[in-house]
């Protein structure tokens, strides 16, 4: 099969907006649907092909929009369902897909279903959700069902006094798990969460949790891991449960209806074998997930953010890269490459280095190379382009807004007594790892807001301090920045799709403390991919060590070339025909 006849989706590149801090059309200091119809062509000289909206549906916004209250509404403030008709036409009429984030493990405590199901023991929709009585300890002591830990943090069981039983929530309290056992409750998600969005000419899902539908039968104790905590980290018994692939087989048979095309988020999945079995073009389940592998790099063993800056050498980065890259190799797989999204923090400030102007100059355009050579569908989130990095380290916690932030802040305070150690640890990771970095607003121009908003408006969240060195505006001006770094990227990408986006890839340099290396394989075309992760020169002979002789670089974040020696933050690309 030439490129050309491969599906769209294993040649494209989506980008991802956040709606929330993309663009305000209104002054209200929270970006909306309009907003974002205002920057598509924009998005469109960027040299992509679809984008990722994050969830827009209508929430209370107890976990931004991955709370739903009603799949078939729009978040007042982001506008309405008219707005998103509005806004996948004129995506359309500019070529470019629309993929919908799709949440449907869990919804709002405040969504009709649940209302109705905890009314009543009795109601016809309780078992649309988990409901379990208490157990009680030896006192008499009222307990939760299980020992689950919510990936929030706490007990993953919400008591409820009207009912008097416990409601199962992976995440929020505020997010009931639907109970996907019951064939009424995935009907009715398929026609209100789905097919209501697909008949108005959505292009495909990105799919919330995608391993997390089917739980344990009987839902036991989790193995005890830490012993500071009744709770206990459970996701062996609530991913890829018994019937997760029969779930993901009738979820297709709906989308293939519409020739809609699916990314799943995929987590705890570490098994090559595993992620294979859900992406395998016979099993007809996904045509991709995110594997977490290059993103939990630096995280804690146990909880993510119990860890330090830093935390991590480059062969952890090296093997997670290639466990993602596996999937491919060989296989009637297809995968995914990405380094940011809604729930990183910026790839430049946990990879690169954002301390002076020129490092990161530097290591945004080589974690652009490195990220734009890999196989599969590559993803890019809003503000990646122009190198957005992470929030000051001066701010204070209260700067951060994000539920899994505060929750994690104020169980280290509670687990040390607020210790000024404990808590000055627990900062220094959320700074270098929380979720709220990648949820800072655009910045589009060196206006006040940045341009995301109007100027004397208070934002939802604070504006970086940096936005008059980092905006789109003086980017788009300037041939030798990062943006213009990736429109070029990203057309050499497209250029060459068959290696890029489809070659077979392999490890060079399986070793090397400071640079990696890959390569990328076709019919008749070889790439290969340079990259020193440090802030030091490093010698190495490119040449004779990595097959290099007499090949032209394609690509590369310095002016000059030295094949003997790689600069702080220096990456490379090498094309030429097979040897």
């Amino acid at each position: 099969m030439t490129v050309s006849q491969e599906p769209w989706w294993k040649n494209a590149t989506v980008y991802q907006i956040y709606p929330a801090s993309y663009k305000d059309s209104n002054g209200d200091g929270i970006g909306d649907i309009p907003g974002i119809i205002s920057q598509l062509d924009y998005i469109k000289s960027l040299g992509v092909d679809a984008i990722w909206l994050s969830p827009f549906y209508d929430s209370p916004q107890y976990d931004m929009g991955y709370d739903v209250a009603n799949y078939e509404s729009v978040y007042a403030p982001y506008g309405t369902v008219a707005d998103i008709e509005d806004f996948i036409s004129e995506s359309h009429k500019r070529g470019l897909r629309v993929l919908f984030d799709l949440v449907i493990n869990h919804t709002s405590h405040q969504h009709a279903w649940f209302k109705e199901s905890r009314a009543s023991k009795h109601s016809p929709k309780r078992d649309w959700y988990i409901w379990r009585p208490a157990k009680y300890d030896k006192d008499g002591n009222r307990q939760p069902p299980d020992n689950w830990r919510s990936c929030f943090g706490g007990s993953a069981w919400e008591w409820d006094e009207g009912t008097e039983e416990y409601f199962l929530h992976l995440f929020c309290p505020e997010q009931p798990d639907l109970n996907w056992e019951n064939p009424d409750t995935r009907t009715a998600i398929y026609e209100s969460a789905m097919e209501f969005w697909l008949r108005r000419g959505v292009d495909g899902f990105r799919i919330d949790t995608v391993n997390m539908y089917s739980k344990t039968p009987g839902l036991p104790d989790a193995p005890i891991t830490n012993n500071q905590t009744p709770w206990q980290e459970a996701s062996s018994l609530f991913c890829n449960g018994p019937r997760m692939h029969e779930f993901l087989g009738e979820m297709n048979e709906i989308l293939e209806k519409y020739d809609a095309m699916t990314v799943g988020e995929l987590p705890n999945t570490k098994s090559v074998q595993d992620v294979l079995r859900c992406v395998s073009a016979k099993s007809k389940e996904l045509n991709m997930v995110f594997q977490f592998d290059i993103v939990d790099v630096g995280g804690g063993p146990d909880l993510r953010y119990d860890t330090v800056p830093w935390n991590w050498k480059l062969n952890d980065l090296r093997r997670a890269v290639q466990q993602t890259q596996l999937v491919m190799n060989g296989t009637d797989g297809w995968g995914t490459a990405f380094m940011e999204n809604h729930d990183q923090a910026r790839v430049i400030s946990r990879f690169g280095c954002d301390e002076t102007p020129e490092l990161w100059d530097r290591s945004g355009k080589m974690l652009a190379m490195f990220l734009a050579g890999l196989s599969g569908t590559l993803y890019l989130y809003q503000g990646q382009e122009i190198g957005m990095v992470n929030a000051p380290k001066s701010w204070p916690i209260s700067e951060y807004k994000d539920v899994d932030s505060i929750n994690y802040f104020k169980h280290v305070e509670t687990m040390t007594g607020g210790g000024t150690g404990a808590l000055e640890r627990a900062k220094a990771a959320l700074q270098h790892m929380a979720r709220d970095h990648g949820r800072l607003p655009m910045q589009w121009d060196n206006m006040p807001n940045a341009g995301f908003s109007n100027a004397g408006v208070e934002t939802w969240m604070r504006v970086h301090d940096g936005y008059e060195s980092i905006n789109v505006k003086k980017q788009e001006g300037d041939t030798s920045s990062i943006l213009s770094f990736w429109k070029t990227v990203l057309s050499h990408r497209k250029q060459n799709l068959r290696v890029f986006a489809h070659g077979f890839f392999s490890l060079l340099e399986s070793e090397h403390e400071s640079v990696l290396a890959y390569e990328k394989t076709s019919k008749d075309q070889r790439l290969v991919g340079v990259f020193n992760f440090t802030k030091e020169s490093q010698s190495i002979d490119l040449v004779s060590r990595l097959g290099l002789k007499g090949s032209t670089c394609l690509m590369s974040n310095y002016a000059d070339e030295n094949t003997g020696l790689l600069r702080p933050f220096e990456g490379r690309l090498y094309l030429m025909g097979q040897r």
